[in-house]
């Protein structure tokens, strides 16, 4: 190839020079090809207006997005959103229900709606494992009057211990939940209020109450629940030799305890047995005066004819005098057996049985699965469990202790 024809060729770097990166300074070569036309103008700046000879065309302008009157972006949305809220006309809740309006008590008129009992922030024995869902504190009908609120000199024991200390070691709550107990006056000490912090109580003497719950101060009384098996004897030592409460109680730390059983269950029934060795509330979950509830489940045989269990709630005639249940419900029906729930507060010897044999429905199978506010829950058959302090607590209330 002459010097000529390199001189000319696209890979000599002269050439490159002269066409391309010159031409802005009028040079030929790629400054003349349509394509690239666009690097020629303004020092390397694009220029879209006169690319390969087609017109400007403006880019299309965002579609607004929906306006939401509860969700402004700027001032101009949130002014068309109160004037939006204005232009609507405002409505109470349950307007459109039928009856809204009409004065209560008037045919038709809304039923008003019950109110609901302060709630706490903070429960007290809220984490201990069981009895967390009893309920309301029953209290008996001989309650111990109205609360009070008194001095704090009053029950103030100088030499005693303070009251947030003996809950917490209670294990009522952490002591900083205890004090705030105290400030909303949840915590009656000898039957009467107490707000004021500084309160200092006698552990062996002071009767502390938190809710309602009786707070059990007395670290040497036991209360168990034992769930009997059928076949055993509701005693704690048999001369027979049957099975008896103290042969479950070989392996248990209570053994030489000496315990109360709180009723009686006779051999075919099984269900729940309390065992303590607390003689007061032995007594008086024992005495008729207190009307303690107890909860049996019932088998007899099916079909069971409507009205009998009206009869049971009436009364009926047995050799010792009339006896009722509380309430009935049936809880399950199979072919052939029928499961029956009756309430109850008369201890009398084989009630349930006799009055069932009085209405012509021999119970074929009995448990006894609550007393007062304990209940059996999953416990298994033959096991004995500790009370925790919530369920002794409630259990205290429940006979005015």
């Amino acid at each position: 190839m002459t010097q000529a024809g390199r001189q000319s060729s696209p890979r000599n770097g002269s050439g490159r020079n002269s066409s391309g990166r010159n031409a802005g300074q009028g040079g030929t070569g790629r400054s003349s090809g349509g394509g690239f036309s666009g690097r020629s103008a303004g020092a390397g700046k694009r220029n879209f207006t006169q690319g390969e000879g087609r017109p400007f065309k403006a880019s299309k302008p965002r579609e607004a997005a929906p306006f939401d009157p509860d969700n402004p972006t700027t001032a101009d949305d949130y002014n068309r959103g109160q004037a939006a809220r204005s232009a609507k006309p405002f409505r109470k809740p349950g307007s459109n229900k039928p009856g809204f309006g009409k004065a209560p008590g008037t045919p038709g008129a809304l039923k008003p709606k019950p109110k609901q009992a302060k709630q706490f922030g903070s429960k007290a024995f809220g984490s201990e494992r069981f009895g967390q869902n009893l309920g309301p504190v029953r209290k008996p009908s001989r309650s111990r009057g109205p609360r009070q609120d008194v001095p704090q000199s009053e029950l103030h024991d100088a030499d005693g211990v303070r009251l947030q200390k003996v809950m917490a070691q209670a294990g009522v709550a952490s002591r900083r939940v205890c004090e705030e107990m105290i400030l909303e006056g949840r915590v009656e000490v000898d039957g009467v209020v107490t707000t004021e912090l500084g309160m200092r109580v006698d552990p062996t003497a002071a009767v502390i109450h938190v809710d309602g719950i009786r707070i059990q101060l007395d670290e040497t009384l036991v209360y168990m629940v034992f769930n009997k098996p059928k076949g055993v004897v509701s005693t704690m030592e048999d001369p027979e030799g049957r099975p008896c409460i103290s042969d479950f109680l070989k392996n248990n730390k209570n053994k030489g305890e000496r315990l109360f059983h709180v009723g009686r269950l006779d051999v075919a029934t099984e269900g729940l047995l309390l065992l303590t060795n607390d003689g007061e509330l032995a007594n008086r979950l024992t005495h008729p005066s207190y009307e303690v509830p107890k909860t049996y489940l019932v088998q007899v045989r099916g079909p069971f004819p409507q009205g009998v269990g009206a009869k049971l709630k009436s009364g009926v005639e047995l050799e010792d005098g009339v006896a009722a249940v509380d309430s009935f419900r049936l809880v399950d029906s199979t072919p052939g057996h029928v499961l029956i729930e009756v309430v109850l507060h008369s201890g009398k010897n084989r009630i349930v049985r006799r009055m069932f044999d009085a209405v012509g429905f021999p119970v074929e199978r009995l448990v006894r699965v609550k007393v007062g506010p304990i209940g059996l829950g999953d416990q298994r058959q033959g096991s004995i469990r500790n009370l925790g302090r919530q369920e002794v607590g409630h259990l205290l209330a429940s006979v005015g202790l």
